[in-house]
């Protein structure tokens, strides 16, 4: 996954008339495709305006990696904004390999502060999971401000820089947690398969392997956009909930049926071309 832009040549030939005949120059015109992104929209403010944030494919993928980690693990939407907002600070969405002494992944976790190995806490889903198990052991996390319930996690140098993603991190959680449907789009994807079979990503972040079937209209949107999220990465090209259809040809959610609550997913066999 990531963020890929693919430049394609064209050759274009212009005749000039000059004394004695015609002469041909050739230029080379270069245009570029635009590149794969992801856009999650808050909701609407006083005056009816939804601001949009964007992402890349990397960023989204890994921002729906922990919404769905708190999700599974019981954490209200809240908790959801508090763990992005850290990870947008940490790393920019980024699972790093390294970073400020031996900090490691999403959340710059430390193995020698206790977080877990250098193996651990390089796996989004261990490193959700030990975000928000420290944030549960919070006794006031609930009631505190976001900046304030990361820090308490983190015992970061810098406390009150978590401050500048919260609104960001709650348009996105509001997007990934089924708060608000259709909220989360892709667009331009190049599929990059990841080896992973679906239904066990979907397990072990989710804690269902089951993507399609009847489902209420919150739970509906938590699969869809983690679905849609994830689909450079499972070579997801279609996914319908509650009569809206997203297609990564598209890169929208459209209404394409009435509203029936039924989740259906496509993954296309082959990946299509690069070129």
């Amino acid at each position: 996954m990531g963020n890929v832009r693919r430049a394609v040549v064209g050759v274009v030939t212009v005749g000039v008339v000059v004394a004695g005949g015609i002469t041909a120059w050739t230029f080379l015109r270069h245009t570029t495709t635009p590149a794969p992104g992801c856009v999650a929209t808050a909701a609407p403010d006083s005056t009816g305006k939804a601001t949009q944030y964007t992402l890349d494919p990397d960023q989204a993928g890994n921002a729906a990696t922990i919404a769905a980690v708190g999700l599974k693990l019981g954490m209200p939407d809240h908790a959801v904004t508090v763990a992005l907002a850290t990870a947008m600070q940490e790393s920019k969405l980024r699972n790093l390999p390294g970073g400020d002494r031996d900090s490691i992944g999403l959340f710059q976790q430390r193995p020698s502060q206790g977080w877990g190995t250098a193996t651990q806490v390089a796996d989004p889903v261990y490193a959700s999971t030990a975000f928000y198990k420290k944030l549960s052991k919070l006794s006031n996390w609930t009631t505190i401000s976001v900046t304030e319930a990361a820090q308490a996690v983190q015992h970061s140098g810098a406390p009150e820089a978590y401050a500048q993603w919260e609104v960001e991190a709650r348009a996105v959680a509001g997007a990934l947690t089924g708060e608000r449907q259709a909220a989360l789009t892709c667009h331009n994807l190049v599929m990059t398969p990841s080896g992973t079979d679906l239904a066990s990503a979907a397990g072990d972040e989710l804690g269902t392997s089951k993507l399609t079937g009847q489902y209420a209209a919150t739970r509906g949107w938590q699969l869809a956009s983690w679905l849609v999220a994830h689909a450079d990465g499972f070579n997801v090209d279609q996914v319908r909930f509650d009569g809206q259809t997203w297609t990564a040809s598209s890169g929208t959610w459209a209404q394409t049926g009435a509203a029936d609550g039924a989740l259906t997913v496509h993954q296309a066999t082959t990946p299509p071309p690069t070129s």
